[in-house]
């Protein structure tokens, strides 16, 4: 049991790290105006883990879907077809200061929702 938990803790920690070196990237290239960079790093990061961590998941053991997990996944849809909207139609492909508030407040409602309702 103890060596489940110690495994359990080292993939946390990885998985933090991970986020912390995409986020940290990220924010340096959008601070010097590379938002291709910072684009496409969050987009990549969100591919890896989307396709290569949940296809060797189910590779290992088949991967149940519960039903709660459909407002998740509906989330992510709406945040993608967001993303895709605001870099396509706006100025130089970029996300301006009001779509970034707009993600932040969705993500934040997201948060609270998970916290209220589950």
């Amino acid at each position: 049991m103890y060596t489940l938990f110690l495994l359990a803790g080292g993939f946390v920690l990885l998985v933090y790290g991970a986020g912390f070196l995409v986020d940290n990237a990220s924010s340096m290239a959008a601070r010097r105006k590379n938002s291709d960079i910072a684009i496409g790093n969050i987009v990549g990061s969100n591919i890896f883990n989307m396709f290569l961590v949940l296809g060797v998941s189910s590779v290992i053991t088949p991967v149940m879907v519960n039903p709660r997990t459909n407002i998740d996944l509906m989330v992510n849809m709406v945040a993608s077809l967001l993303l895709f909207i605001f870099i396509f139609t706006g100025k130089g492909r970029s996300i301006n200061r009001i779509e970034g508030m707009l993600f932040t407040m969705l993500f934040i409602s997201y948060i609270v929702f998970l916290l209220v309702y589950r």
